[in-house]
C-alpha cells in the first residue's frame, strides 16, 4: 500500500505513545501556539489548528489549556515566540531521522539535539537530504473491532481517503493532507473512534532492523530525541520485526 507508517505501530507496541502526560501537554501547547500564530485563532478557518485541537482532545488535554495556548499564539496573552526548526540525520543501520522542533532559542535547540546525535555517533545531515524521502500524509488509526472493514472502507473512501490497511488489530487510514479533516469528520459522524489521528511524515522506503543491537540503539536514539523539551516530533523509516521487539521488551 502507499505510505503505511510502521513507526507508528512500533511506537504503540513499545508504549512510546504513553509518555508522561505533562510532557505531552507541553508539546501540544507549543504546536497550538505556533499554528494560531501562523493561521489565526479561529479553528473554523484554520484547518491545521482544528486538527491539532482534535488531537489534543483525543489525548485528554483540558480545554482550558488548549484555549490558553491558542490565545498565547495569537498574541492575546504574553508568551515566548516559538519557531519551527527541522533537523535531519541517520541512526544506526542507516535509519533516517527527521526531527521537528519548536523552540524559543534556536541555538540552544541545535546544540542540545546535536549533542544527542554525537552521543550516538552521528551528525546532522544536509538539509533536505533526508526529508526528500518522506511525504506528508494524514494518518488515522482505528481499532479493528470498532467497525467492519467493508463499512469503514466505504466511509473513508467516500470522504476522500487514499488507502486503508489492516495491520494486526487496527486499521490504518492514509489520506492526502487536504482530505484529512473530511475523513476525520466522516468517522466522527459515523460514531467510529480513532486511537490516533495526525498529519505526519511517511517514508517512501523502510529500513528493516533485524539485528537486536542496532534496533535497540535506534530506539534509544529516538527516545532521547523525543525527551528533549524542544522536540515536537521525530519521524523515522525504521521497521522492527515483532520478534525483535519482543526480545527488547524482555531486557
Amino acid at each position: 500500500m502507499s505510505g503505511h507508517s510502521k513507526w507508528k505501530t512500533i511506537q504503540h507496541k513499545k508504549g512510546a505513545a504513553d509518555a508522561k502526560r505533562g510532557k505531552i501537554f507541553s508539546k501540544f501547547s507549543k504546536e497550538l501556539m505556533i499554528l494560531a500564530k501562523q493561521g489565526g485563532s479561529n479553528a473554523d478557518s484554520n484547518i491545521a489548528l482544528r486538527t491539532m485541537i482534535t488531537k489534543a482532545r483525543q489525548n485528554n488535554m483540558p480545554m482550558d489549556n488548549i484555549e490558553r495556548a491558542i490565545k498565547k499564539g495569537a498574541g492575546e496573552l504574553g508568551g515566548a515566540s516559538l519557531e519551527e526548526v527541522v533537523y535531519e540525520g541517520f541512526a544506526s543501520g542507516g535509519v533516517a531521522l527527521v526531527i521537528v522542533a519548536l523552540t524559543d532559542n534556536k541555538k540552544r535547540a541545535a546544540a542540545e539535539i546535536r549533542h544527542i546525535f554525537t552521543r550516538y555517533g552521528s551528525n546532522f545531515a544536509t538539509q533536505g537530504s533526508v526529508t526528500r524521502g518522506f511525504k506528508r500524509k494524514g494518518q488515522i488509526l482505528v481499532d479493528a473491532g470498532a467497525a467492519s472493514e467493508d463499512k469503514l472502507m466505504e466511509i473513508v473512501l467516500d470522504a476522500g481517503a487514499e488507502d486503508m490497511h489492516l495491520d494486526e488489530d487496527q486499521f490504518e487510514i492514509i489520506t492526502e493532507p487536504p482530505a484529512y479533516l473530511k475523513v476525520v469528520e466522516a468517522l466522527e459522524k459515523a460514531g467510529i473512534p480513532s486511537t490516533s489521528s495526525e498529519i505526519t511524515l511517511v517514508p517512501d522506503v523502510y529500513v528493516s532492523l533485524n539485528d537486536k543491537s542496532k534496533a535497540s540503539s535506534a530506539l534509544k536514539f529516538v527516545g532521547d530525541l523525543e525527551d528533549n523539551d524542544d522536540v515536537q516530533n521525530v519521524y523515522t523509516n525504521m521497521d522492527i520485526s515483532d520478534e525483535v521487539l519482543k526480545e527488547l521488551e524482555k531486557e
